[in-house]
């Protein structure tokens, strides 16, 4: 059995055979022989009684175990230096990146102010986000983590792990100059003569009331393909659009827009952090979800928990 030692150099020199794709390459990053490199591997197949690496001329492919291991190595190695980088001096140089991905709408002000919070508490950890309407693939796409909005955890993929954030509501809202020229809806049947901001091929708008849940025919003026500019949009008085509610009191709308018929919300949901399940969860995705769920039970988050 090897010594803990061996074996943490053994997971690193095949971490690098995976990235490298070859053991000449992985030989050449670590300054070692190539013979060494496939020894070591060697003796991780043959410890762990399977095969991990299949060779196809000079080409290199995982098995589904050497996949299900390189996963946990690499895990395992980027927790060792997120723990060495959160004890180490703090004007070290080196810095983790941590990938997140979220809703075009979720970029505003509201969010960048707790990242920058983030970033005071946690200066080694570098937050890469990309804000876009699709369901990433965590794993297939290299993703940490992913703001979701669901109605439930259940409605989320069972091989994720969801920390739930807030509820999120989504209202109807318009400008003040819209309501000025067009007037107030006072009921949902009033809302088949104003316009609306459409995202994709919406066409019909779900409203929540006493009775359950409505779905009204809209009439779209502009469709957008994403959430990205659609308060905007809205905010330029060209029509009506649901919102996450935090939007209405993000300070560049706040002055700007009115929410239409509270009452009714559009949705109702759960703001959710979602990141692949795994036994050893590196420290920079905890350290991140621990501090998003309790930024946001904190009264001053107010506008992001509506």
């Amino acid at each position: 059995m090897m010594h803990d030692l061996d074996t943490l150099t053994s997971i690193h020199v095949f971490g690098q055979v995976v990235e490298s794709g070859s053991f000449v390459a992985a030989a050449e990053r670590l300054g070692i022989s190539a013979l060494r490199v496939s020894n070591t591997v060697g003796q991780i197949e043959q410890r762990l009684g399977v095969r991990l690496v299949l060779q196809n001329g000079g080409a290199l492919s995982l098995t589904r175990p050497g996949q299900r291991y390189f996963e946990h190595c690499r895990m395992i190695l980027a927790d060792l230096e997120a723990t060495a980088l959160e004890l180490g001096p703090p004007d070290t140089t080196t810095r983790e990146g941590l990938r997140v991905t979220a809703p075009s709408w979720a970029a505003g002000k509201p969010l960048a102010d707790l990242l920058a919070r983030f970033r005071r508490l946690h200066p080694q950890i570098v937050v890469d986000i990309s804000f876009e309407d699709r369901t990433v693939d965590l794993l297939e796409e290299g993703y940490d983590l992913a703001m979701r909005v669901a109605t439930s955890a259940e409605s989320l993929p069972c091989h994720l792990i969801a920390c739930p954030l807030r509820p999120l509501t989504f209202h109807l809202a318009a400008s003040r100059e819209y309501l000025k020229l067009r007037g107030a809806p006072s009921s949902p049947e009033d809302l088949a003569r104003h316009d609306f901001v459409a995202v994709g091929k919406l066409d019909t708008l779900p409203l929540i009331g006493a009775r359950g849940k409505i779905e009204l025919p809209v009439r779209a003026v502009v469709r957008y393909p994403s959430m990205a500019g659609v308060a905007h949009a809205v905010a330029a008085g060209i029509g009506m659009a649901a919102l996450p509610a935090f939007v209405l009191e993000d300070p560049v709308f706040k002055d700007v827009l009115v929410p239409i018929l509270p009452e009714h919300p559009s949705r109702q949901a759960t703001w959710y952090l979602v990141y692949a399940g795994r036994q050893y969860v590196p420290l920079k995705i905890r350290s991140f979800v621990d501090f998003m769920a309790e930024s946001m039970a904190e009264p001053g988050a107010a506008a992001l928990r509506r």
